[in-house]
């Protein structure tokens, strides 16, 4: 697995290396008649608690890395539990390039506080969970797993700001209304759940920037159906962009996440 640290003032980020392909939709404007009612801004930060109300969604992730004419991505798939704010991805890295894979997927537990992965490699046995405590790292995990924990993505649009509607668009054979803005972490965290909160102030000391834009897609139920935040970092004089998107379907899905025994988490040394 390929690591970079990433700062701002000194400190480090460790950012997981990324999957191709984020996921995509279309769509047409829809009619001005069709514009949902109420503020923007209040519909985007009320988002999160609606998503706890629906219990489960099933999820993808895509993380997009640009930096220095490179692009690469990483891709996951699994099942979130927005009231247990706990979740299972089976992540991706991408091909190298002769087209082979070298990676075995990465199966990422998220918890309040905590990610574990087990086939993390760098030295850590097969058979071997890691866990990191979230509300240490720079970036509170919003992108050190190669993916964002879906609760995350959703918590800091409660710091929505400049929220406008852009239209109505076709996602996957749901309409949904789309909306575009920038959010404030610092403000995210200080109204984020108790679960989150810790994680998100982490990542509001370590961004290179407090605000990060983002589009979000919601249901006619104010369900949020994808999410799309666009991080950047300052790395040596040059700007790393992170292109993090959250797509959330299959409500009610069952999702069964056991965390790992205390016995079967690694506390050896990782190589980076």
């Amino acid at each position: 697995m390929v690591v970079q640290r990433y700062g701002r003032g000194g400190g480090s980020l460790a950012v997981a290396a990324a999957l191709v392909g984020a996921v995509a939709t279309g769509g047409c404007s829809a009619p001005e008649d069709s514009k949902p009612s109420g503020d923007p801004t209040k519909t985007v930060r009320g988002a999160v608690e609606v998503l706890t109300r629906a219990g489960t969604s099933k999820a993808s992730t895509s993380m997009e890395m640009a930096a220095g004419g490179t692009r690469v991505t990483i891709r996951g798939e699994g099942g979130y539990d927005f009231r247990r704010r706990i979740g299972r991805l089976q992540v991706v890295l991408p091909k190298d390039a002769a087209g082979a894979s070298k990676h075995r997927p990465i199966t990422e537990l998220l918890a309040p506080g905590a990610l574990y992965m087990k086939n993390r490699g760098a030295g850590v046995p097969a058979d071997k969970w890691v866990r990191v405590d979230t509300t240490t790292l720079d970036d509170g995990n919003l992108v050190t797993g190669g993916a964002t924990d879906p609760a995350a993505a959703a918590e800091l649009l409660r710091g929505a700001q400049k929220v406008t509607y852009v239209g109505e668009v076709d996602l996957a054979g749901v309409k949904v209304s789309h909306y575009r803005g920038v959010t404030d972490i610092a403000v995210a965290a200080r109204a984020a759940s108790p679960q989150v909160r810790g994680a998100l102030a982490a990542a509001a000391k370590g961004f290179a920037k407090d605000t990060v834009p983002f589009d979000a897609y919601l249901d006619h139920e104010g369900r949020l159906r994808k999410v799309r935040h666009q991080f950047s970092f300052a790395n040596h004089g040059r700007t790393v962009a992170v292109a993090s998107t959250t797509l959330l379907y299959g409500f009610g899905a069952a999702v069964d996440v056991r965390l790992p025994d205390r016995k079967d988490i690694y506390a050896g040394k990782i190589e980076v």
